[in-house]
């Protein structure tokens, strides 16, 4: 039995979106532009592609700095695109990023902040994100959108959970992270069952070669997109890795060791994480690869002047990697510094998104609900709170960023508020650290003492945010006896 069900689309399918407020000086070219793209889509809607990867550090691209890894396609898409360098996810781990995602919402404010008994959803877990929310693949279906996605999902392993049940018409992938399998170095005492391989709503493989899963997961999407070229479509790539722990298919191998190789070939099933930690290059760069195919597949099938492609990350990077890299940034995976949350992100859509300007406006995976809806055409739900806001005009260049502020959750609890250049973490509350993200984007000088009306009032939004999200949430679902996938 399920809490939850029961939502009627009808109640908000075919309203508008509340008109863009913009400052005068700046609306004749805003409309202008906005003109010019609405007018192509007319003919077709735009098509949406999402690539979310796992684990990847502000500082694991080579457009971002990186010198550890080699990422020619993604540089390419940010020299025809954008660098957005101030891009943030909702949470510092899997499953709550990914709900902010598809929902538009801050996790904590739908429930999906934790998992039923740990930071994220588990195998066999009893909870998932409420079918009763509405996901970016629902608001597009219902102005004619095919969906897909391809890879990691994380946000519920029951099968009242499953994307399927959630707007997308194909899935194929793993439904939480590939770790989560017998072969876990703490098997002892998280007990986990088989990795099972989905393919819609049946288990196709249990345990499958994760060696091959980035392969398997491009060469679905790029299925979808040769298959539905005569129509607008969303599709979601969101690939295992470089979650640990990492896996390349063999024509990646180049430049690791005999050692190496020798020792992972040993493995008979007991993974070697720290082993595997050195296939850090070879994973980026089948990442990479796998980002050119869709980008040659877009070109080939003509549809590259009408499809917007977003490439980004879940969290930052886990802090015992011996190679992936914030940057710049503090903190890492599971933190509320900027490491754990602020992500490489490029945009690209040729002839809308201007190229080769890095964008340091402050967005968000919560915007790209509204702004798709926008774009398609499609409105989105009036009877709940959506935290996103639409930022086209803002990734076109000609706008600010609409939000005054942003938190930053750790769990459920609210760790951290930003607004302009200023963000101010705080401990159950109280005030802690002030930093200038302007002039010190690694978090290094705590100038709370030298600001205090700046702590003052941006501790006060804290505290607004927290009684609003608190009165305008909404619950998860969960199943009874929840079994763990198998075939």
């Amino acid at each position: 039995m399920i809490r939850g069900f029961g939502f009627d689309r009808k109640m908000w399918a075919g309203k508008s979106l509340p008109a863009i407020v913009l400052p005068p000086f700046s609306c004749p070219l805003i409309l202008l532009l906005l003109a010019c793209v609405f007018a192509n889509a007319a003919d077709r809607p735009p098509n949406f592609v999402i690539i979310f990867t796992d684990d990847q550090g502000y500082g694991d691209l080579s457009c971002f700095g990186g010198k550890h890894v080699s990422t020619p396609r993604i540089d390419q898409m940010a020299a025809e695109g954008s660098r957005l360098t101030s891009f943030y996810v909702v949470a510092p781990v899997c499953t709550p990023s990914r709900a902010g995602l598809m929902t538009g919402c801050y996790p904590k404010r739908i429930d999906m902040a934790m998992g039923s008994n740990f930071g994220v959803l588990l195998a066999g877990d009893p909870k998932g994100l409420n079918p009763d929310e509405i996901t970016i693949a629902e608001v597009l279906k219902t102005v004619g959108y095919r969906t897909g996605i391809f890879g990691k999902w994380h946000l519920g392993d029951q099968p009242e959970f499953l994307p399927t049940k959630q707007g997308f018409d194909e899935y194929f992938g793993i439904p939480f992270s590939h770790d989560i399998h017998p072969f876990h170095p703490r098997q002892d005492h998280y007990k986990f069952p088989p990795l099972p391989l989905l393919e819609n709503e049946q288990v196709i493989e249990m345990d499958p070669d994760a060696d091959y899963l980035t392969n398997r997961i491009t060469e679905h999407a790029v299925s979808f997109i040769e298959r539905n070229k005569d129509e607008p479509f969303f599709l979601y790539i969101p690939h295992p890795i470089p979650h640990a722990p990492l896996h390349v298919s063999p024509p990646f191998m180049e430049g690791v060791s005999d050692d190496i190789v020798a020792t992972l070939k040993a493995e008979d099933g007991n993974i070697d994480y720290k082993t595997r930690d050195n296939l850090y290059h070879q994973a980026i760069s089948e990442i990479d690869w796998s980002v050119g195919k869709i980008l040659d597949t877009l070109k080939a099938g003509g549809l590259d002047e009408n499809t917007l492609v977003l490439f980004t990350s879940d969290n930052g990077p886990p802090k015992n990697s011996l190679f992936a890299s914030a940057g710049p940034l503090r903190g890492n995976k599971g933190t509320t510094f900027e490491g754990g949350m602020r992500e490489p992100t490029v945009v690209r859509w040729p002839s809308k998104i201007p190229a080769g300007k890095p964008n340091d406006e402050l967005m968000t995976t919560m915007d790209l609900l509204p702004t798709f809806a926008k774009l398609a055409g499609a409105s989105i739900p009036t009877d709940r709170v959506i935290d996103g806001k639409d930022i086209w005009p803002t990734l076109l260049g000609v706008a600010k960023t609409p939000h005054e502020v942003f938190f930053y959750h750790g769990g459920n609890a609210l760790k951290a508020v930003r607004s302009g250049k200023w963000k101010l973490h705080a401990n159950q509350g109280k005030p802690t650290q002030l930093y200038d993200l302007e002039n010190d984007i690694g978090e290094t000088k705590n100038v709370i003492e030298s600001h205090p009306d700046v702590a003052k009032k941006l501790a006060q939004h804290l505290r607004t945010f927290e009684k609003e999200i608190a009165d305008n949430s909404r619950p998860a679902a969960f199943v009874k006896d929840p079994k763990p996938l198998s075939q």
